[in-house]
């Protein structure tokens, strides 16, 4: 390990991981298991970075300089105090500089060996990129498939419990992956972060054993799917669940019940669909959700919108599905979901109502 300047190779050498840039800084994404300790929290960042502009690089120096030694001195009192000689901190700021050289010349001068990380955030950054061109040229994909309502989410979760390796990208996105996919109370996070956490759950998988994962689009939401994962997915061998269209209506009413107690929530999810639909239509699919008629709702969503796309995007975009591996049901009950979870992972193409 390099004593004086580690790399992001030498992560799991340190007790600690300590992010001094802004708390906004560390909210779009940060190291995982990184600490946020700001040696400039974000009001002061901008204060500092409009004198360096508006009056000089040596006033602005000056005031950083005594806004970076009170927070030291206050981050040493709160968190730090009662850490051992040996402890081994590692700390990065956005580029390894002076942000993270102040809270390191610092530490050292303690008596702790503290490392200050090669390049900072932005090495960090650069390895979750290279990683995620890599990682994913090593995986078996297999992918399940089926137009919305067939649970797929759902099935994957079921694959995890029973030991198969997943990708759940809508749960890491924090989205369900269609118009009306928005979770109430829960934002997606930033693109960075979103593939900080899909380079968490690629690195942890066996190459050796399939991994599944649902077919997406190129968006979840806002966050995009990096190019080379989303290429490798739609190479991977297609498991096309084939429910019965009352299954799907029954599923998405429990799924999506979020939607029946917030009608006007639903409203609003739905405006991106009049530039689609015709005036009737959605004029027809206010006057059902006003009366409540949500079964009737719900199947002309699929019909209408849903299941044209899905036709119209899957065989265009997953080669696996010119020759699935087909699993039929007309239950997406959690027991219909829990034995179509089972015939995948055993490789059986049954019917499983």
């Amino acid at each position: 390990m390099k004593q004086n300047r580690p790399t992001v190779a030498d992560l799991a050498a340190y007790d600690e991981i300590i992010d001094v840039r802004s708390p906004a800084e560390f909210a779009e994404d940060h190291i995982p298991g990184a600490i946020n300790c700001p040696v400039l929290d974000d009001a002061q960042r901008a204060e500092v970075g409009t004198l360096y502009k508006q009056v000089s690089p040596f006033e602005a120096k000056k005031i950083g300089a005594a806004l970076v030694s009170e927070n030291i001195a206050r981050h040493l009192r709160e968190r730090f105090l009662d850490r051992p000689k040996t402890w081994k901190p590692l700390i990065y700021c956005w580029r390894g500089g002076d942000r993270s050289g102040s809270m390191t010349t610092i530490f050292r001068a303690i008596g702790w060996p503290a490392g200050q990380l090669d390049g900072g955030y932005k090495a960090w950054r650069g390895h979750v990129i290279a990683e995620l061109a890599r990682l994913p040229q090593n995986l078996d994909f297999q992918v399940v498939c089926g137009p919305t309502g067939s649970a797929k989410t759902r099935i994957l979760q079921a694959i995890g419990q029973l030991g198969g390796q997943v990708l759940d990208l809508e749960t890491l996105a924090c989205h369900k992956g269609s118009v009306l996919g928005v979770l109430p109370g829960q934002p997606q996070p930033a693109q960075k972060s979103f593939e900080t956490s899909l380079l968490q759950a690629i690195a942890a998988f066996d190459p050796t054993r399939p991994v599944y994962v649902e077919a997406e689009s190129r968006k979840i939401g806002r966050l995009h799917l990096p190019d080379a994962l989303l290429e490798r997915i739609r190479l991977g061998n297609c498991l096309n669940i084939e429910a019965s269209t009352e299954a799907r209506v029954a599923f998405l009413l429990h799924d999506y019940d979020y939607f029946l107690h917030d009608p006007t929530f639903l409203i609003e999810r739905l405006e991106p669909l009049r530039g689609l639909q015709s005036k009737e239509t959605m004029s027809r699919w206010l006057s059902l959700i006003e009366s409540g008629h949500w079964s009737e709702l719900v199947r002309e969503l699929l019909d209408l919108h849903y299941d044209p796309h899905y036709r119209r995007s899957q065989d265009r975009n997953y080669t696996g599905m010119q020759d699935p591996a087909c699993f039929t049901t007309d239950d997406l009950s959690a027991a219909g979901i829990e034995r179509l979870a089972a015939a995948i992972t055993q490789g059986r193409c049954a019917h499983t109502a």
